[in-house]
């Protein structure tokens, strides 16, 4: 099983350097934001299996021809006392790093959920207190602020949007219109269940540059996909408008939600400048407010709202998905297929 930790080890370090640095710094994902957003998805889940799947392959190396092999060998010294003077020192160490890797992403995952659960109940309360119900529809709040400010909370049935006194001052209804178009794209295709994963493995891994850049693009993506639900009944000029609005207003908001300027959703999970990402994210997992990402996402947004360009071709997008696939698929099988032929 030797090659096959040697593929999965190179595996893992081509998706969690190079990739996604070249991802992060290419033109098209902004033409097919779901088509990108898919490809971000495979690369983490890709780069996570073969990182932990080459430390397994190879701590089992002794014990097995393969992984299948390996497993049973090792539940035979577990269980029944088998002897383990197969297994070196090394081989120990790898197999020892392996499960400590993953009880790591596994514990830091529902740590982030218990994390954003807890900032979204404390949040619920205070809305419950300080706001009152908007005549814009269902699941609409209202709060007391003179600047513009709009977000959403999200939490299945009890899923809410916030807006200020400042925002219904300062925008027309088209605009107006918008932003709420934005924000319930953000509940209706629950954008936050792909933030909380995105900003959990940045917090398990905070020392791997790439987990930054994949939590900002993936936040980056997702805010054009609300943009894009919102162009299909606005004009293009009213979201602008809408976002340079709300862009204008405090740096941040409160924690656990997602604000329609993103400014204080860290890492860019919230829209920057304007409409929110799903901001579902506690901000202390994210980044600070009115960070440098966020203007950067809506520098990106306005800039692809005024320089609009096709979609990628079909048989492109395809390939894209192909290639989703075979990410997926080349790790799996490195790990599963020589123990089913034998």
């Amino acid at each position: 099983m030797f090659w096959t930790s040697y593929l999965l080890a190179v595996l893992a370090i081509v998706l969690a350097w190079p990739v996604p640095i070249l991802l992060s710094r290419a033109q098209w994902p902004a033409r097919s934001p779901f088509t990108a957003m898919l490809l971000w998805q495979a690369i983490a889940l890709a780069g996570g299996l073969s990182m932990i799947g080459a430390m397994l392959v190879y701590g089992l190396e002794p014990i097995g021809d393969n992984l299948l092999a390996g497993l049973r060998g090792l539940a035979g010294m577990v269980l029944f006392n088998a002897p383990t003077t197969a297994l070196g020192f090394w081989h120990l160490f790898a197999l020892s790093a392996a499960a400590l890797l993953t009880a790591h992403l596994v514990f830091t995952l529902l740590l982030t959920y218990y994390r954003i659960e807890r900032q979204r109940r404390r949040h619920r309360e205070l809305l419950a207190l300080l706001a009152s119900p908007s005549t814009d529809g269902p699941g609409t709040v209202v709060i007391n602020h003179d600047s513009p400010v709009a977000y959403c909370l999200p939490g299945g049935a009890r899923s809410v949007t916030v807006l200020s006194d400042g925002l219904m001052a300062a925008l027309e209804p088209a605009e107006l219109r918008a932003v709420l178009i934005h924000e319930n794209a953000h509940l209706s295709q629950r954008h936050h269940l792909l933030l909380w994963a995105f900003a959990a493995w940045r917090q398990a891994l905070p020392w791997l540059p790439t987990t930054r850049l994949a939590q900002e693009s993936v936040s980056t993506l997702i805010e054009m996909l609300a943009d894009d639900v919102a162009l299909k009944t606005e004009s293009k000029a009213t979201l602008i408008k809408a976002i340079a609005i709300v862009a204008s207003g405090p740096a941040g908001v409160p924690g656990g939600r997602v604000a329609f300027n993103g400014a204080d959703l860290p890492s860019g999970d919230a829209g920057a400048g304007g409409i929110s990402a799903a901001g579902m994210v506690d901000a202390g997992l994210q980044g600070s407010p009115g960070s440098a990402s966020s203007a950067g996402t809506t520098v990106s947004r306005v800039r692809r709202l005024l320089s609009p360009q096709e979609p990628l071709p079909a048989p492109l997008r395809a390939l894209v998905l192909a290639g989703c696939l075979l990410l997926l698929a080349v790790p799996t099988a490195l790990l599963i297929v020589p123990g089913l032929l034998g």
